[in-house]
């Protein structure tokens, strides 16, 4: 039968967080791109919390928005609420989170998408991958859908969510479904199988969502959004982000809560074995909560809204695959929730990813040339840890192609970095959660900084247009020339000096000081010390904000720069892809098997394999050594 036949330079398979970014950024690197997706209602879904950021997710999206992404300035058009996470600690783990208005987020975006030159967007599902070659040589060649077309091209980039063979689970009540209904992929899945690729079943899962007008807000505590809204974007202009914001709003479970979850266990499909995925640790289901945390009295739950023109409100901290019946007893025994009308049944969601240990850290197979992956696929969890692995897959898809050295960020530039090192250097068997904690340099990779870090490379990627760039390069002269006068100043103990001391409980001045020694002190600040600092230069505040934090933290920061100097030296030693490490000699069993299956790019990767010791690097280094004289005599 005759068939659809088409010709592009990337195919990029799903249009959720990971695909937008991954399309994006091919078709404004000048590649005819082709984005597949089942729904093109469902561009940039949430169909779990309707919020962007949070904890280490903000520093992710400032990332993506430093590299010249989409994520950021799409939540700066559609935001409803804005916070700035744990603000009473240091900058190292400050982190935007957003409310977002869901079906607006989503509209923008398709926006973005539909005016972007180079994009074709095809309603369709991709049912099997199509390459050449055998072994080391086989290569990606294109893609057929269900529906029998054929597309040809040099890149495909796979970003398939939660959609490879979902199936959502409420109760007893299960379907083969993608998320919030709408249809699964099921077919890419063996097409997988049959070129190699490991398979792995992870679940995730979602709260309620309840009719606004059920509720009883008087029984819980309101929760504001910030006073002056701080955006994601380093292009938005924060005079356009300071808008009226709507509430949420914090409520508590209780013992009948938790009463009621434990009768019903039986019926949870998550405790029935009904349940074959491994689920997120850091996410849990109220469910799992209860039973693991017996000891608690109360969990919190926050009550969302999903956006303006809707009632429906998101119980965060609920997530729940128990039976309809079961859900209506739980939540209307949480203070406020009396009565609640649910328009949505909280459901658990299974659905296939891949093993990302078969990954390099470009995100390419290892097995198949010009395979890329980003996203769920790759076992994370959140849109934005998939927002930036889509980013980079995208952008290392047209490096592929024009046959350039892939962008590969390492652990001391970008939580991106850890994010993706993590993934396909260690083992994974759940769903991986970006944190601060997880970053071992976090006190350089702060999310006010993302920019500076990170903007040259999107700039010779190509993503980010010249005069952005040469505001960054201005904006690093000026934090230099103002880092330097502020060592250079020196306050004396006069009056108004001693005065302006004593009014913010800062001990006064036995004899001169600098103007960054007072800086340096614990109550103090930069912008504080103005009325004593007559020539100070009239600076953005983006550029006084790095003043005041490279001074308060110069100690600290100097530490971690010599650690990074450490790391670059392992991660610069480069380790051959055609290595056998069975042929190095005193190798242990377990360490040789790790690093044929992972087959590291450096010495760096090789030492974060579970299961490689430092006695096993020692070994290889001088196997490597012993190689190296053998070929110069």
């Amino acid at each position: 039968m005759p068939s659809v036949v088409e010709y592009y330079d990337v195919c990029v398979v799903g249009a959720g967080h990971a695909g937008c970014e991954a399309a994006l950024a091919a078709a404004r690197l000048g590649f005819e791109t082709m984005l597949f997706t089942i729904s093109i209602d469902s561009i940039a879904m949430m169909p779990c919390n309707p919020n962007i950021g949070g904890s280490s997710k903000g520093h992710l999206v400032r990332e993506i928005d430093a590299l010249g992404g989409e994520m950021g300035k799409n939540i700066d058009k559609t935001f409803i609420q804005s916070k700035m996470l744990n603000k009473s600690k240091g900058p190292a783990v400050h982190s935007l989170r957003a409310q977002a208005d869901k079906a607006s987020y989503t509209m923008e975006m398709r926006k973005t998408l539909q005016k972007t030159e180079h994009l074709t967007i095809k309603q369709a599902e991709a049912a099997s991958i199509l390459t050449e070659g055998e072994g080391e040589d086989r290569r990606i060649t294109g893609l057929k859908t269900v529906s029998g077309g054929t597309y040809r091209c040099k890149a495909v980039v796979l970003c398939t969510g939660t959609y490879l063979k979902a199936r959502c689970l409420t109760g007893e009540m299960v379907t083969q479904t993608g998320p919030n209904g709408l249809q699964a992929a099921n077919y890419l899945t063996d097409s997988l199988r049959e070129h190699g690729i490991e398979i792995y079943r992870f679940k995730t899962g979602t709260p309620a969502r309840i009719d606004k007008r059920s509720i009883d807000f008087s029984k819980m505590k309101e929760q504001f959004g910030d006073e002056t809204v701080v955006p994601f974007s380093f292009t938005t202009n924060p005079k356009d982000v300071q808008i009226d914001q709507v509430s949420c709003w914090l409520t508590y479970t209780n013992e009948k809560t938790h009463e009621i979850i434990r009768d019903n266990l039986d019926r949870s499909p998550l405790f029935a074995g009904v349940i074959e995925g491994t689920g997120p640790r850091y996410c849990p289901s109220i469910e799992d909560k209860v039973v693991k945390f017996a000891d608690k009295e109360r969990h919190q739950v926050f009550i969302e809204p999903e956006g303006l023109s809707t009632n429906e409100m998101y119980i965060s901290g609920m997530s729940s695959s128990l039976p309809e019946d079961v859900q209506y007893q739980m939540y209307r025994s949480v203070p406020g929730l009396e009565h609640a009308k649910i328009v949505r049944n909280a459901y658990a969601i299974e659905y296939d990813c891949i093993n990302p240990n078969q990954l390099y850290p470009s995100l390419e197979l290892k097995t198949i040339k010009g395979l890329f992956c980003g996203g769920q696929i790759n076992g994370s969890s959140g849109y934005e840890e998939a927002a930036c692995q889509g980013l980079m897959a995208g952008i290392n898809a047209c490096m592929y192609i024009q046959g350039k050295d892939p962008l590969v960020l390492d652990r001391s530039e970008a939580y991106i970095g850890v994010l993706i090192d993590d993934l396909v250097t260690k083992e994974n068997h759940e769903p991986y959660r970006m944190m601060t904690s997880r970053a071992e340099y976090r006190l350089l990779l702060r999310q006010d900084n993302a920019d500076l870090r990170l903007s040259k490379k999107g700039y010779e990627v190509g993503l980010l247009q010249k005069e952005r760039y040469d505001w960054v390069l201005e904006k690093e002269a000026l934090i230099s020339d103002e880092l330097r006068r502020v060592q250079k100043v020196m306050i004396g103990a006069s009056r108004n000096v001693q005065d302006l001391l004593v009014s913010f409980d800062s001990i006064p001045l036995n004899t001169g000081t600098s103007l960054a020694e007072l800086i340096r002190r614990p109550e103090l600040n930069y912008d504080m010390l103005a009325p004593i600092d007559p020539d100070r230069p009239d600076l953005p505040k983006e550029v006084t904000e790095q003043v005041n934090i490279n001074i308060k933290y110069e100690g600290y920061i100097s530490r971690q720069i010599k650690q990074v100097s450490q790391f670059k030296k392992l991660e610069k030693k480069k380790l051959p892809k055609e290595l056998d490490y069975r042929k190095v000699h005193s190798l242990r069993i377990e360490a040789v098997q790790k690093l044929n299956q992972i087959k590291p790019v450096s010495i760096g990767q090789a030492s974060r394999i579970s299961g490689v010791s430092p006695a096993d690097i020692s070994m290889i280094l001088v196997y490597l050594e012993q190689q190296k004289h053998k070929e110069g005599l």
